[in-house]
């Protein structure tokens, strides 16, 4: 209940505004303060469109009294083709504020005005045109009404969310891209207002792998509902009410038709630094694989098998998955940052390039880098033209790493370096600034960016000559910048590294 102002219905001061909720058809899902409601109103409104009938009307029709006003409130559009000079938009603002007159005109009079709403009020509903104009001028309240959402899952039987799942609520106006990426990353949704809408919808629930778990609702208890597997239901016979639902995944997960490996990239922390592809993946797996810190990131899941190792274990891992897979399942191999930058993604198809796994469907998600993540947050060091090396020398020779520093940084190359050092690798870095320092000076900046986007973050700039071995560990990851790249102190105290796009002539 929303009370804005104090007052009553009497003649002798201004009248009351509620917004009553109806719920999703069903007269007798009505709730009682509704009835109440609508009894004591002496002014009915409720919206139609052109041909005049009125859902909202029809739902609480037996309540009403032939002493009630009726206040018809009549879209001038129902799609968006019209040719007010304001388009689709100023038509809509016209008749909300015409309507708005209407009622309070009524109100000012000290009748109690009742607008009707189709489900709650506050929920999609064209109330809300009339609550956001009316309500700081009236005594109001808001009755709410079971909605759409609740009456499809009841009507389904099937739960909507279970423990920490997640439910997205979209409308089907959304466009394709926008409503693919949120249905690929949500545990379940229902996705409102289809009609025209419903090739989009569908091909959003196909692309982002959705659509066998997908089910239509059509007027749920009204008389006409229909309910179906979405992927069967004809495009043409679909109305504005109806609904697309992806019910719970709990106790019901979806089986893959073959079993495939999906090596997922987390990003350099938590879920901020997710895609919405990588949610949705993680939350389909029947078995996660990973390194323990990685895997412990993310969200436990009912029905889901979580299969931890230590970290130096990536082609025992990798063929782990790739045996899960082969029995059937659908695996998620978790790797930080991105797959395919020294982490898991070249173990597990290195493993699935030979046999008896060759035939396993594997896949790569990409997540953000950790370069890329300690560049954002240091300015823009990686905005010209950069090489990637990791200093660790556990699946390489020393020789070859320092080869490469070499060549890139005779090649005035910005260099990220990764895996900088370890609690048995403390040289490296001290012997990368010795062989840096022969082609930068030492004011070159270097961005020491550690556990980025995690609770430990810390960010610092120092100079290459002032570089310490002894403040680097394997959490760190270093931004060694060019011949070009500058540093600034911002207005604010803020300092920040930039390399530009323009490499001077020679």
């Amino acid at each position: 209940m929303s009370e804005q102002q104090t007052g009553g219905n009497g003649r002798g001061g201004t009248g009351r505004l509620y917004g009553v909720g109806l719920g999703p058809g069903d007269p007798s899902l009505m709730t009682v303060r509704a009835v109440e409601v609508i009894g004591e109103a002496e002014v009915i409104a409720y919206h139609s469109a052109r041909h005049g009938r009125s859902i909202a009307r029809s739902i609480a029709e037996r309540y009403l009294r032939p002493d009630h006003i009726e206040e018809r409130l009549v879209y001038p559009v129902t799609t968006e083709t019209t040719d007010h000079p304001g388009g689709y938009r100023g038509a809509m603002e016209e008749f909300y504020a015409e309507a708005a007159a209407r009622l309070a005109a009524h109100l000012d009079a000290g009748r109690t005005v009742a607008v009707l709403a189709e489900g709650d009020p506050l929920f999609y509903g064209s109330y809300m045109h009339m609550h956001k104009r009316l309500a700081d001028r009236y005594p109001t309240e808001v009755v709410p009404g079971v909605t759409s959402v609740s009456a499809a899952a009841a009507r389904l039987g099937k739960p909507l969310v279970e423990g920490e799942e997640i439910l997205t609520v979209l409308p089907g106006t959304l466009p394709e891209e926008e409503l693919t990426a949120r249905l690929a990353a949500t545990d379940s949704a229902a996705v409102m207002k289809l009609g025209r809408t419903f090739p989009t919808v569908r091909r959003a629930l196909e692309r982002s792998g959705r659509l066998a778990d997908a089910l239509y609702v059509e007027r749920a208890t009204m008389g006409a509902e229909r309910t179906a597997p979405l992927a069967e239901v004809d495009p043409e016979s679909v109305p504005y009410f109806s609904m697309a639902v992806l019910p719970s995944r709990v106790d019901d997960a979806p089986k893959a038709a073959r079993g495939e490996v999906v090596v997922v990239g987390l990003g350099p922390a938590g879920p901020l630094w997710l895609t919405p592809e990588a949610r949705g993946e993680l939350a389909a797996a029947e078995d996660l694989v990973g390194y323990t810190t990685y895997l412990d990131r993310v969200p436990v899941r009912a029905g889901q098998a979580r299969h931890a190792s230590d970290n130096k274990v990536e082609a025992e891992r990798a063929e782990f998955a790739l045996d899960l897979a082969r029995r059937g399942r659908r695996v998620a191999v978790v790797s930080s940052g991105d797959p395919g930058v020294f982490a898991m993604a070249t173990a597990v198809l290195e493993a699935a390039s030979q046999d008896p796994y060759r035939e396993v469907p594997v896949r790569v998600l990409p997540g953000m880098t950790a370069a890329h993540a300690a560049a954002a947050r240091a300015g823009a060091p990686l905005g010209h033209d950069y090489a990637v090396v990791s200093l660790s020398d556990r699946l390489k020779p020393w020789e070859v790493i320092a080869e490469r520093l070499a060549a890139a940084a005779a090649a005035d190359l910005v260099l990220a370096l990764y895996n900088p050092g370890s609690r048995s690798r403390i040289w490296q870095v001290g012997k990368a600034r010795e062989l840096l320092l022969a082609h930068r000076t030492p004011d070159t900046p270097v961005v020491l960016g550690r556990d980025i986007g995690g609770p430990a973050e810390s960010v610092r700039i120092v100079r290459l000559g002032d570089l310490d071995p002894a403040q680097v560990d394997m959490r760190t990851i270093l931004l060694v910048g060019s011949s070009q790249t500058r540093t600034v102190r911002r207005g604010d105290g803020t300092q920040i590294v930039w390399t530009p796009r323009r490499y001077p002539e020679r």
